[in-house]
C-alpha cells in the first residue's frame, strides 16, 4: 500500500485549486501526444528529464507505466491507465473539498500578511479564562476606543504549569501561564517547583487573574466534604491531576498545610488531564471528588466547595516585552471590556490584568532586602526583576 502526501505552494497567481501529482501530468502528456518526446515538448521539458522521471516512478511504484517499443507510439500500460482513471475519479469527487481546503489555507495565510494581526504562542496550565481570552481577542472591537485596533490570535497549547515554563525557557513559546496559591511564605513546595525555572531580570510576570480552587463534588455534596481533611477521613474517591500540573502542586501544598500526606488520599494516583476531565469523572460517578475551579464544576452540573484563592500568572522573557504581539496582548488585557468579561466567569476576577510586574514583588521566594543590601555594597546594580 503506497501512502499519499499532500504539498501546496504559495503564489500570487489566481490559479485553480489542484491536488495533483506530477506523475499524472507526465502520463497525460505521453498518452495524448503519442510519444515521450512529443509529451516532453508539450510540458516544456526535455526528453531526458521525462524519460528519467518515468523510469524513476516505475522503480518507486514497482510497476511499468509505459510500453517501451522502439518505432511504435508510446502507450500507457494497464497500470498507467488505472492511475489516470483513479486520478479522474478522485478529482471529480473531491473538487469541492479541495477548493474549501484551499480557501481555509488562504484565510490563515492572509493573517500572516496583515500587519494589524499578531500571533502569540502561549503554553499554559489549563484555564477557562484563557480560552475565553482567545475568543475575545479575535474580535477587533475588543480594545478600548483609544487603542489602535489590532487583532491578537492566541495560539494556546494547554499543558502543565511546569511544562509551560520549560517550554518558554526552551524557546517553544513566547509566553507561559502558571498559577500559585496566595499568601504562601518561603520554603514551600511551590517555591521548590517554580523558583529554579524563573530568574529575576530575565523573566517578567504579567498580571492576569485571581481564581478560586476548591472541591468539585456531586450535586448536594452527598458525602458532606468541606475540606481535604474530610476527603481523607471519609475515604472519598479522589481524581487528581497529572504530574507537572499546577493544580497538583496546589493539592500537595494544601495537604502539607493540613498536615496530611499524599498517600492518605484515596485515588491520589488516579489522574485526569484537565479541570474539565476531573469534573466529568465526578459527574460520571467514577470518583467522589476532585480539586478544580468553580467554572469547571458549574459546567459539569456539580457543586463547588471553595478551598483557596490563587493568582494565575502570565510570564514572558523581558526581551519579549517589546514584541508587537505582546504589546497588543497587554493592551487587550488592560481593556475594560476584558475585565468585564473575566468577571462573568464563575470564580474569576481580573487582578493587575496586563500589568508588567516584578517577580520579586509577586512571588515571595527571593529575600529582596538581602538582595538590596548586597546591591548597595556592589558598584554594579542588579536588575530589580
Amino acid at each position: 500500500m503506497h501512502r499519499l502526501q499532500f504539498h501546496y505552494t504559495l503564489s500570487r497567481d489566481n490559479s485553480p485549486a489542484l491536488v495533483r501529482n506530477p506523475l499524472i501530468d507526465l502520463l497525460q502528456a505521453v498518452s495524448s501526444q503519442g510519444s515521450i518526446s512529443a509529451g516532453a515538448r508539450a510540458l516544456g521539458l526535455s526528453y531526458r528529464h521525462v524519460w528519467g522521471e518515468l523510469k524513476r516512478w516505475e522503480n518507486e511504484l514497482g510497476n511499468e507505466l509505459v510500453i517501451w517499443e522502439k518505432g511504435q507510439s508510446a502507450l500507457l500500460t494497464e497500470f498507467g491507465n488505472k492511475l489516470m482513471w483513479a486520478e479522474r475519479q478522485a478529482q471529480a469527487r473531491l473538487a469541492p473539498q479541495i477548493e474549501a481546503l484551499r480557501a481555509e489555507l488562504e484565510r490563515s495565510y492572509a493573517l500572516a500578511f496583515d500587519n494589524s494581526v499578531h500571533v502569540v504562542t502561549l503554553y499554559a496550565s489549563h484555564d477557562d479564562a484563557l480560552s475565553a481570552l482567545r475568543e475575545h481577542a479575535l474580535r477587533g472591537d475588543a480594545l478600548a476606543p483609544d487603542y489602535e485596533p489590532r487583532q491578537v490570535h492566541l495560539d494556546i497549547r494547554f499543558t502543565g504549569s511546569v511544562d509551560a515554563i520549560r517550554a518558554l525557557n526552551e524557546g517553544r513559546c513566547v509566553m507561559a501561564g502558571f498559577h500559585t496559591l496566595q499568601g504562601l511564605g518561603k520554603k514551600t513546595l511551590t517555591e521548590r517547583t517554580y523558583k529554579p525555572l524563573l530568574q529575576p531580570g530575565q523573566h517578567k510576570i504579567i498580571g492576569f487573574a485571581r481564581r478560586t480552587q476548591g472541591l468539585m463534588v456531586a450535586r448536594g455534596n452527598p458525602m458532606g466534604l468541606r475540606s481535604l481533611q474530610d476527603v481523607v477521613l471519609r475515604r472519598a474517591r479522589f481524581a487528581n491531576r497529572t504530574l507537572g500540573s499546577g493544580t497538583r502542586v496546589v493539592l500537595d501544598e494544601l495537604l502539607a498545610l493540613a498536615g496530611r500526606k499524599a498517600g492518605e488520599i484515596n485515588g491520589y494516583d488516579h489522574t485526569e488531564p484537565s479541570h474539565a476531565a476531573v469534573a466529568q469523572a465526578v459527574a460520571a460517578g467514577q470518583c467522589d471528588v476532585g480539586l478544580g475551579i468553580a467554572a469547571a464544576a458549574q459546567q459539569a452540573g456539580l457543586d463547588f466547595v471553595p478551598l483557596a484563592e490563587e493568582r494565575y500568572h502570565l510570564v514572558c522573557l523581558k526581551s519579549a516585552l517589546a514584541q508587537p504581539g505582546i504589546l497588543a496582548l497587554l493592551q487587550l488585557l488592560q481593556a475594560q471590556t476584558w475585565c468585564d468579561k473575566i468577571a462573568s466567569i464563575s470564580g474569576y476576577t481580573a487582578q493587575d490584568s496586563g500589568q508588567v510586574l516584578s517577580l520579586r514583588k509577586v512571588l515571595p521566594w527571593w529575600d529582596y532586602r538581602r538582595k538590596k543590601s548586597a546591591a548597595i555594597m556592589s558598584p554594579v546594580r542588579s536588575d530589580p526583576g
